[in-house]
């Protein structure tokens, strides 16, 4: 697992022992039991797998009032590879305070999957307050209950 801090990029890599086809199923279909790191849980909304298509959900955390809503669209939906979104537009295109472009990405790699997830920030405020919130930590936990779930198929 590596985590990777760009310009204005944070980013976590790490190698599945798992066939892409089986990763990016769980990526898409099973996003509830590995988005945000435990005991935190995801709730979906919508995810309207197309470009342009809602991307909505809520991450509860354990105490109660510990939530954060999610809301954006998908910039790009490459079946199999890599998916994009975006928090700066709302579906039915209302501008919001923008805070990240995301980005996760499959690839064959031998006989498993590379994974990596990226967040690319409108500000180098914005990075830095994603980095202090965690990003580290949290995504690459978030990778490894993905990595958890995909390897134990």
């Amino acid at each position: 697992m590596t985590v990777e801090t760009g310009t204005r990029e944070l980013s976590v890599d790490c190698y599945i022992d798992a066939p892409t086809d089986r990763v990016w199923d769980i990526m898409t279909r099973r996003m509830e039991e590995w988005w945000c790191p435990r005991p935190w849980r995801t709730e979906i909304i919508e995810q309207d797998w197309r470009a342009g298509g809602r991307s909505a959900m809520v991450m509860r955390g354990p105490q109660p009032g510990e939530e954060h809503v999610l809301e954006g669209i998908f910039l790009e939906v490459t079946p199999g590879r890599r998916f994009v979104t975006t928090d700066a537009v709302t579906h039915d295109m209302r501008p919001q305070g923008p805070f990240m472009i995301g980005i996760w990405e499959v690839t064959p790699e031998g006989k498993g999957t590379r994974y990596r997830a990226s967040a690319r920030h409108w500000t180098d405020e914005a990075k830095r307050q994603h980095d202090e919130m965690g990003f580290g930590e949290g995504w690459a936990t978030c990778a490894r209950q993905l990595k958890e779930l995909a390897e134990a198929e």
